[in-house]
Parts: structure tokens; C-alpha cells; sequence
């Protein structure tokens, strides 16, 4: 006679959860037992770290002194005509707005004017015309740059590819840069 009193109570308890309650699921634990695992051994030794899968271990990425580089693709060598037609056509593809840029003095960023964290000089260049706004031909962004090129053979120029719906910049990479760099 107690087991039915007590089974009655606690479907009583059940039925006056609220309803926030009653669909609550019980929070993953993890997994039970480690047993299955190896386990691993602490190692100081940072030579062990890089390795590229061959027998040079640590590699020299990038001098850093007396060699700039400037934005997407500048690690790269410079881009042919057709790689870069082909890298305006991706940009296209996508649906971003091209845009041209130049910079006369340095192409790229540096600290100048001010010592604060997150401060450079040199982000914002000076904007080649207007965007090209409802551009389709990867020939007619090349023949803008050329006119740019021929305007200011001693300058910084890239394009840009604006997304005009997230109102973001999603791609940039220098076209050309002046003979001294």
C-alpha cells in the first residue's frame, strides 16, 4: 500500500513540472572511461614541433628585414596578365564590386603618426575613380588599371572586392608596384 503512495506522489510531482521543465535534456558527461586511450607524455623539446615530413625540421618562413610585403598574394611572385584576369573573374564570380586603388608614397602598413595599439598609417589608399559598380568583363577592370599604371607609373595599385550587400571588403591584392620595390 506505501509503493502506491509513493508511485502516486511522484507521478503527481511529474505532472506539475512546467512545461520549460519537461522538455529539458540531460546535459552531455563526457565520455565514461579513458581506459581506450594512450596517454601522453609531456615534451619540452620544441625541435619536435615543425616538421614538414621531411628531414628539415624547422623552417625559415620569411625574412623580415629589408623585404615588405603588402597584402593578399604578395608572398607570391608577381601575378601574369592571365593569372591576375583570372583573379579579377574570381572576384567577379563572386558577386563583389571592383574597386581600384593607389597609394603614392608607401604601399603598406606602417606606424607613423601615433603609438597606439591597433593604430597604422598607410591602411586607407586614395580611390582610383568610382567603384565599378555592375562590372561582368575581368578585361574591363585590367584596362582600368593600365589607365591608373599610365597616371601614376610611381605609385601603389590594387583592387579590392567590395561586398556591397554585407558592406565589407572580402578581397585585396596589389596589381603593381613602382620599379623600386
Amino acid at each position: 500500500m506505501a509503493s502506491i503512495v509513493s508511485s502516486a506522489a511522484a507521478v503527481a510531482s511529474v505532472n506539475r513540472a512546467s512545461p520549460a521543465q519537461a522538455s529539458m535534456v540531460a546535459p552531455y558527461t563526457g565520455l565514461k572511461s579513458t581506459a581506450g586511450f594512450p596517454v601522453t607524455r609531456k615534451n619540452n623539446d620544441i625541435t619536435t614541433l615543425a616538421s614538414n615530413g621531411s628531414r628539415v625540421r624547422c623552417m625559415k618562413v620569411w625574412p623580415p628585414l629589408g623585404l615588405k610585403k603588402f597584402e593578399t598574394l604578395s608572398y607570391l611572385p608577381d601575378l601574369s596578365d592571365a593569372q591576375l584576369l583570372k583573379e579579377i573573374g574570381y572576384l567577379l564570380r563572386s558577386g563583389w564590386v571592383p574597386c581600384i586603388e593607389f597609394e603614392l608614397e608607401k604601399g603598406f602598413v606602417y606606424r607613423e603618426n601615433h603609438r597606439s595599439p591597433g593604430y597604422y598609417d598607410g591602411r586607407y589608399w586614395t580611390m582610383w575613380k568610382l567603384p565599378m559598380f555592375g562590372c561582368t568583363d575581368p578585361a574591363q577592370v585590367a584596362a582600368e588599371i593600365e589607365e591608373a599604371k599610365k597616371e601614376y607609373p610611381n605609385a601603389f595599385i590594387r583592387v579590392i572586392g567590395f561586398d556591397n550587400v554585407r558592406q565589407v571588403q572580402c578581397i585585396s591584392f596589389i596589381v603593381y608596384k613602382p620599379e623600386s620595390y
